[in-house]
């Protein structure tokens, strides 16, 4: 979807209104153009000693349907195929021993019983398939972070109420999940096709290559965290983030450290597409995210207290409560649309 009605574009006007400052952000430095006609809807990236680790988004084209590596002009240089069809691949993770974890998470239709989470040894020519299970029904998601112990975090594509969940155990055939927190990113005015809608999903994460910060991303912002401890659970559901505004994006939905970790890198999907470089010096700092919610339901498991709300701005203050819920509500509504894409149909 690349417009929203008049009727949510004048409620993304109001729900602004109630939003912490926008911050402006350095135009991003162009990388490398991504030729290859197989690598249309890039949803994952991570990047490696020599370049890039990239997948798509549960393409249709089985020729898409593999885990590209690129140098650092973004050319492919190398190729992997999934023993069996992946479902909806969403998003990547790199390990530190390079191990790359390729994120099957993706579920519009919110209906899968089990989503999927795949593992490619260093150099390795077969990925293996983990299966995961939600403790609380299906969810659709697009974020997977690596903590430095290894553990995989996934982040729900909510909006306005994302969880975070790890494995309640060892990995194995089939894994139960545990919702492990509750993420609220702050709100944003900052430009990008979606409008409002496209500011209360998460798109992507990434880790930090020497695990100290996480980010997550939206298809308008990225949020940056400090992790303390090698908790990244911790660090997006306690945490107050930095915000780097990534504005007009066509369609963002990947996001990676640099390996020196001095700057943020995105690529959207779409034919022939770019890799930006995002230089962090002195990044911003966000308004403070929304209290969880402390119904039964999204009680967070082993989370940090809830941080206070941002202050409300004195023109906010003069928008009716009622207008601003009605805004909500059609701003869902909005969401709604937005990634009720196709389905997919596969394995993991």
């Amino acid at each position: 979807m690349r417009r929203l009605s008049g009727t949510v574009a004048v409620t993304a006007v109001l729900v602004a209104a109630m939003a912490g400052p926008a911050y402006a952000a350095a135009a991003p430095e162009r990388v490398c153009r991504v030729g290859d006609g197989r690598l249309n809807e890039i949803s994952g990236m991570a990047a490696t000693e020599n370049g890039f680790v990239v997948v798509n988004d549960g393409a249709d084209d089985p020729a898409g349907r593999r885990i590209f590596f690129l140098d650092g002009r973004c050319k492919v240089v190398r190729t992997v195929a999934y023993p069996s069809r992946p479902r909806d691949t969403e998003d990547l993770a790199l390990g530190a021993d390079g191990t790359v974890w390729v994120a099957g998470i993706g579920d519009n239709s919110a209906v899968r019983e089990t989503v999927g989470l795949w593992r490619l040894a260093p150099g390795g020519r077969k990925p293996e398939l983990f299966r995961l299970r939600y403790p609380d029904g299906a969810h659709d998601a697009e974020a997977l972070l690596l903590s430095p112990d290894g553990t995989p975090v996934i982040v729900t594509k909510t909006p306005l109420g994302a969880g975070a969940y790890v494995p309640a155990g060892p990995l194995k055939k089939t894994t139960a999940l545990k919702r492990a927190g509750d993420v609220r990113l702050p709100m944003t005015t900052t430009s990008n096709p979606f409008s409002l809608a496209g500011r209360l999903v998460i798109t992507g994460g990434a880790v930090s290559r020497d695990g100290t910060r996480a980010v997550l991303r939206t298809y308008a912002d990225a949020f940056e965290f400090d992790v303390r401890d090698g908790d990244v659970v911790a660090a997006i559901t306690g945490g107050v983030p930095r915000q780097t505004a990534l504005p007009d994006e066509p369609q963002g939905e990947s996001i990676a450290y640099s390996r020196d970790g001095d700057a943020l890198l995105t690529i959207s999907e779409g034919a022939k597409p770019e890799i930006l470089r995002y230089r962090l010096t002195n990044p911003a700092p966000a308004s403070e995210p929304a209290p969880a919610s402390a119904s039964p339901s999204t009680q967070a498991v082993n989370s940090a207290p809830a941080t206070a709300a941002a202050p409300v701005s004195e023109s906010s203050a003069r928008v009716p409560v009622g207008i601003v819920i009605t805004g909500a509500v059609l701003a869902l509504t909005a969401v709604g649309v937005l990634i009720a894409r196709r389905r997919s149909r596969g394995t993991g």
